[in-house]
């Protein structure tokens, strides 16, 4: 991981599902960059989804001008749910990062019947295939743990983080989750980026 390590100019790809907190995930992390000293630029690849839908963000470290990003580009991909982790493949170069929750959170057509939901061991296969690095997170499990099942997030945060697939420490992440976190779920939040760092 040094490779990710050294770098500080990093492309990260984020997907889930609405109500998943993709997008405070992704201000998270940004508040974290900004705080380390790194530019930053962040976009929605579309916008806000209903809860279900799926939301997809880019965070872009280190002296980018344009939130773009196009396939093949994402050094770092964080998925929230792990059918859109496997959708979201297409966006990172081949040997980038992946981390991802293990938990699935089935799409509507599946929940009619009118799918079928790939088994975690296709999706982990096929995301071996393209990245160097890869990392699945019981996210939901760890986050229950914590305190809250939305804090499953900060925790694949912090596997990103101490993996050394970002650019700065675990402390960078607990100090943007202090400053740009409600009160009431900083503790939990705080417990789960603990155990994602040790996962």
């Amino acid at each position: 991981m040094r490779e990710f390590t050294a770098r500080r100019r990093l492309r990260v790809y984020f997907t889930g599902v609405g109500g998943q907190g993709t997008l405070t995930a992704t201000a998270l992390l940004a508040g974290a960059a900004m705080a380390a000293g790194l530019d930053v630029v962040a976009g929605e690849v579309h916008g806000m989804a209903q809860r279900g839908g799926v939301v997809e963000s880019v965070l872009l470290l280190g002296g980018w001008r344009s939130p773009r990003l196009d396939f093949g580009e994402a050094d770092v991909l964080l998925g929230f749910e792990p059918l859109e982790t496997l959708r979201g493949l297409p966006y990172l170069r081949h040997g980038g990062a992946v981390f991802s929750s293990s938990d699935p959170l089935p799409p509507v057509g599946v929940s009619l019947g009118q799918a079928r939901y790939p088994q975690l061991a296709v999706i982990e296969e096929k995301t071996r295939q393209i990245a160097g690095l890869c990392k699945f997170l019981p996210c939901r499990e760890v986050g229950l743990a914590a305190g809250s099942a939305q804090s499953g997030n900060t925790a694949l945060l912090g596997l990103a983080c101490a993996a050394g697939a970002l650019p700065f420490g675990t402390d960078a992440l607990e100090r943007a989750v202090k400053n740009f976190l409600p009160s009431r779920i900083q503790e939990a939040n705080l417990k789960a980026l603990a155990l994602g760092a040790a996962a």
